[in-house]
């Protein structure tokens, strides 16, 4: 019966969430101006260049979630939870690029509300091949629409990284659908569409808060909630994997960083090279931090330090030099190593892939450290503590707070949900079996 009421809450939720959008689209259209004629109103500035590299950006963004962060939690998964592992990263992509062009851009980035964007946009309504958005106006603005639902689809699958090895198939489906909604709309309006943290002055150029933080928090509050599993994992399933997401991470990060300068400028250059050289740096941090720490350079800490760096650098990187980068990245590769090897041991919370120890910790920092390195000569929307602004460190800590606070808040109301909907865990036998038999009927490893 159980996996039926997860088919009637789901269909339950995309039907309303349609009839709704739908019938707002139909009451809305008596005064809608045609595609046409909105495109003949203003004259159009889209430049091919911009929009030849955007293109390449969002397609590097789809790889960072399918196959780089599959892979990389795949591999880090048991053997017997591999697949299932990954497939919670797909069909979340699945899920999100749905729900965006239904709602999830409009609300995210059409109006002037402090908390909210407005329905305006919804199923895409007057937008059209030659549309152009107010936040990206030299690229078609369905290219800046997919450009942003792959940070939202990735956003939402990082926090699945706490959750693998116990959690029901079909409660992270109803999670994806949830937390997308209610999580990750606000907090992208926020910063990015024109909300109260982006009134203060937040910076966030690519997704230190709306993304790290934020899937960051929900990571540990989900973990909690679910509870330890019966065993833990000792060594990554396959180190193989491990290494060939972070890989495909690493690479796809410049989509994700370069990209966020929406244009192909010496911005887009700036953050391509801080990305580069904090992920490098952090993970020879992490390696010789591990090294001492432990006796040995593993390679799981190596791409471990190396995604560390991204996360911290990715709210930076269109904003500091170069020496910013380099300090970030030290940071960025010392503070999560203690979180995953110190605080979690301390505290007992089974994060099981670290999720909250690298990019709640990791982004935490990399935004905060935003308001001291952010240089003008970079980018002169802004300017740090080392540059004679004080303010902003403090607009950033509040931009970081204030994330940290709604994102954990309305995570526990959204597994309390799904708890007396469809159940949070598997059975106990079904966890010892594995839930890639148990769950899909299939095996990561047949030989």
């Amino acid at each position: 019966m159980k996996k039926y009421s997860l088919m009637t809450v789901t269909l339950l939720v995309l039907f309303m969430t349609t009839i709704g959008l739908s019938a707002g689209v139909a009451m809305a259209e008596g005064t809608a101006a045609p595609v046409a004629v909105a495109a003949a109103s203003a004259p159009l500035k889209i430049d091919t260049g911009d929009t030849a590299w955007m293109i390449v950006a969002t397609a590097l963004v789809m790889l960072m979630s399918i196959p780089g962060l599959a892979l990389f939690y795949g591999g880090l998964a048991k053997t017997k939870d591999a697949l299932n592992t990954m497939a919670m990263t797909f069909v979340t992509f699945c899920i999100v690029s749905l729900l965006w062009v239904l709602y999830g851009y409009s609300f995210s980035f059409s109006g002037s509300g402090s908390i909210l964007g407005d329905a305006t946009k919804v199923f895409l309504k007057g937008i059209g091949p030659n549309s152009i958005s107010d936040m990206a106006k030299t690229i078609p603005e369905y290219i800046f629409i997919v450009y942003q639902l792959t940070f939202a689809a990735i956003t939402v699958a990082l926090a699945s990284g706490a959750y693998i090895e116990r959690m029901k198939f079909s409660a992270w489906i109803l999670f994806s659908v949830l937390w997308m909604t209610l999580v990750y709309l606000p907090v992208a309006h926020w910063v990015w569409g024109g909300g109260f943290l982006a009134k203060l002055g937040a910076l966030d150029f690519a997704g230190g808060t709306v993304v790290h933080v934020n899937a960051g928090i929900a990571a540990l509050v989900g973990a909690l909630m679910l509870g330890k599993r019966k065993t833990k994992a000792i060594i990554p399933g396959n180190l193989t994997l491990v290494v060939t997401g972070a890989g495909l991470l690493w690479f796809g990060w410049f989509g994700f960083n370069a990209g966020s300068a929406l244009a192909a400028n010496g911005l887009a250059g700036a953050a391509f090279i801080n990305t580069n050289t904090a992920a490098a740096v952090a993970a020879l941090a992490w390696m010789f931090v591990e090294w001492i720490h432990s006796g040995k350079p593993t390679v799981l800490g190596l791409a471990s330090g190396a995604v560390g760096g991204l996360v911290a650098i990715t709210p930076a990187a269109g904003f500091v030099n170069i020496t910013g980068a380099i300090i970030i990245g030290i940071a960025a590769g010392v503070v999560p190593f203690y979180a995953v090897a110190k605080l979690k041991p301390k505290f007992g919370y089974d994060d099981t892939l670290d999720a909250f120890g690298i990019h709640g910790i990791g982004g935490t920092l990399g935004a905060i450290l935003t308001g001291v390195f952010a240089d003008p000569a970079i980018n002169d929307a802004g300017k740090g503590l080392l540059y004679g602004n004080p303010g902003q460190l403090w607009t950033q800590i509040v931009a970081v707070l204030a994330t940290l606070a709604y994102s954990a808040v309305a995570t526990l109301v959204i597994f309390l949900i799904i708890k007396v909907t469809v159940g949070l865990r598997v059975d106990s036998d079904e966890e010892t079996i594995g839930l890639d038999e148990t769950s899909h009927g299939e095996r990561a490893y047949n030989s």
